[in-house]
Parts: C-alpha cells; sequence; structure tokens
C-alpha cells in the first residue's frame, strides 16, 4: 500500500489527522496508511521545520498541532463611517490572495457580508475581527456586543420566540431593513462554507459541510452578548461561489432568489413531534416569496397528518405558484406526503 502513497498523500493525512489523534499521531499514520513508524516521524519531523505543525513534549508523550500560518485580529469602532470591504482590502487581503481562485471569493465574500450585517443591524459600537490560517484550512470570525442576531428578528419580525427567528434565518430573503438589504447573505454565506455557526445570547445555530447537517441548540448555563459569526474553509475546497449562488438564483430565473432549501427540523423544538397545524404554518410563514421551496426533512422520523396536509394540501392549493420539493424524507415522512397530496386531488 505504501507504494502508492506519495509524500503529499501522506503528509496532507497527517494534517487532516491532527485533530483527532494529536497524541497518537504517529500511531495512527502508520496503521492507517501502512508505512513504517520511522517514515512517519520524518514527515512529522519535516511538517514541524516547514512550520505547518507545532510539537509539545518529548517521545511517547509528544503532542502536535496544526501551526498558524497567518493570524489577524482587528478591533473596529462602529462609529457610521466603517465600511466593510476597507478591514478586507487592507489588513485580510494580503494575508490570502495566494489561495486559489474559488477560496478567496468565497472567504471575500463571508466575511464583508458578515461584517456588513453587524454594522447595519448589531447596535453595537465596536465589532471584532479574526482570521486564523493553517495549512488545512482558514477560520473568519466576526463579533459584536450588540442587541443579538436572534432578538433582532424576533423583535422586527414579531415572533413568538428567538428560536422562531433561526428557522425564517434559514430560509433567507430576511432582513430587518429592506431598503438597505436583500436578507441573502447568511443564506448564501451559510452554504458557501464547510463550517459555519452563529452564536447568539444562549441560542447556537450552525450548518457544515459535506452532510449538509444543521444544527440548532439552546444552552441554559452560557450566553454571550451580542453575536458571533464563525466561518471555515479548507483552503483545498473545491466549492465555486457562483455554483452555490446558481442552486437558489439561477440563470433560468433571471438570477432571482426564487428556490430557498429548508432544513424542517429547525421548526421543531426539543422533542416536540411535528404533528400540528400551528407548527406547519410556523415552517409555512414567508413561503410565499419564492417560486421552489426544498423541504429538508433529514432528521425527522415521522410527521402527524395535519402538519403533513397544513403544507402539502392546504397551503399548496392557496400558492399554486410554489412548487414544493421534499427530499430526504423518512418512509413514514414519505407516506404522510403522499396522503396529503392524495387528498387534494379530490
Amino acid at each position: 500500500m505504501s507504494r502508492h502513497i506519495t509524500t503529499s498523500n501522506i503528509r496532507q493525512f497527517i494534517l487532516e489527522s491532527v485533530a483527532d489523534h494529536d497524541s497518537d499521531l504517529a500511531a495512527h499514520v502508520a496503521s492507517t496508511l501502512g508505512i513504517s513508524r520511522q517514515a512517519v516521524n520524518k514527515h512529522l519531523k519535516s511538517l514541524v521545520e516547514d512550520n505547518q505543525l507545532v510539537a509539545d513534549g518529548k517521545t511517547r508523550s509528544r503532542r502536535y498541532s496544526l501551526k498558524p500560518t497567518h493570524e489577524a485580529h482587528l478591533v473596529l469602532l462602529n462609529d457610521g463611517t466603517l465600511q466593510e470591504d476597507v478591514p478586507w482590502t487592507e489588513q485580510l487581503r494580503p494575508l490570502l490572495n495566494d489561495l486559489p481562485r474559488n477560496v478567496f471569493e468565497i472567504l471575500q465574500y463571508g466575511l464583508t457580508e458578515m461584517l456588513n450585517n453587524a454594522i447595519d443591524h448589531s447596535e453595537s459600537r465596536d465589532i471584532s475581527i479574526a482570521m486564523l490560517r493553517t495549512a488545512l484550512a482558514v477560520q473568519l470570525q466576526v463579533m459584536d456586543s450588540g442587541i443579538g442576531i436572534f432578538r433582532k428578528i424576533k423583535n422586527a419580525m414579531n415572533l413568538e420566540s428567538e428560536l422562531q427567528a433561526i428557522c425564517e434565518l434559514s430560509k433567507g430573503k430576511l432582513t430587518t431593513d429592506p431598503t438597505r438589504h436583500s436578507g441573502e447573505g447568511i443564506f448564501f454565506t451559510s452554504r458557501m462554507f464547510d463550517e459555519f455557526r452563529i452564536l447568539s445570547g444562549s441560542l447556537f445555530f450552525s450548518h457544515s459541510q459535506p452532510n449538509n447537517d444543521w444544527l440548532m441548540e439552546c444552552s441554559t448555563t452560557s450566553s454571550i452578548k451580542g453575536t458571533s459569526v464563525n466561518m471555515i474553509l479548507s483552503v483545498t475546497s473545491t466549492r465555486e461561489f457562483k455554483t452555490v449562488f446558481d442552486q437558489f438564483a439561477s440563470p433560468e430565473n433571471d438570477f432571482k432568489f426564487s428556490r430557498t432549501h429548508v432544513p424542517v427540523k429547525l421548526v421543531q423544538y426539543g422533542s416536540d413531534a411535528l404533528v400540528s397545524r400551528s407548527q406547519a404554518k410556523r415552517l409555512l410563514k414567508r413561503f410565499d416569496m419564492f417560486e421552489e421551496v426544498w423541504l429538508d426533512f433529514a432528521g425527522i422520523s415521522m410527521i402527524g397528518q395535519g402538519f403533513a396536509d397544513e403544507v402539502f394540501r392546504v397551503y399548496a392549493k392557496e400558492h399554486p405558484h410554489i412548487k414544493f420539493v421534499p427530499i430526504n424524507a423518512s418512509p413514514q415522512v414519505a407516506g404522510m406526503i403522499s396522503h396529503a397530496l392524495s387528498n387534494s386531488i379530490i
């Protein structure tokens, strides 16, 4: 097996394994790739010398971690003159402009969109930016100490809870200032990065690739003032800005943001099953702004008859211009959807 593995392959595997095997890295690499510990140790030594890894301790107690190759920490005054492109152009771009074009474009889009949101919506006097680059990935963070994104949305839209604000945020076309914003920034940014996370108050919302995993959690023990947005992208990502954009704003629709993808589990609070019409109505809020809605049932094992009927018969009949596309439906969910659709024909 080792005869077919290049030096580049071995070192890439080492770097990708550090996070989960910091204390047994050499043994893990040797057993997985079928090469000697001696050979692995030579690669580890080279990676340390190349400033891609940091080694701490000696012999059997040695632990490894990725070494940052570039870092930046900025504290910005949000005094009405701050422009989102200036920190990128002056401080961050010089540290990232050697990356592949597609990676660079996504980083630029994500940073400027999230900074613009903080400038215009957070009501925070100070905004901080952190950038950490390693041999594997770039991590960007935008933090403010303002009102908090979920609370801001809840208040502006008169929603029942901040949890409902997260569901609305995932749909896109959501902004508390429609005269200056389209509500597209978080929707597209969350789908371009490998990891996208928002922490605000006691609520945590995240999306991760490649499995399209969505998570919403509420902590009863910790909370932050304001909002923290974290974005991580592999430096070898093949994802293209235009490809992600075209999924939801395609040329056949004159590049209008006409299609949305909604994780249905974001309307499921705690262990509550999705059985009622009121739950369905929360899910359906603002769907009339789109022409096509992908309803992603990943993580949902069952739905009730009332829930399915409200979405796929009642609402669909009242809004015939909307195309509903259910995906990742379990057999029970698919069966309940089919039942609702059969009733709509009668």
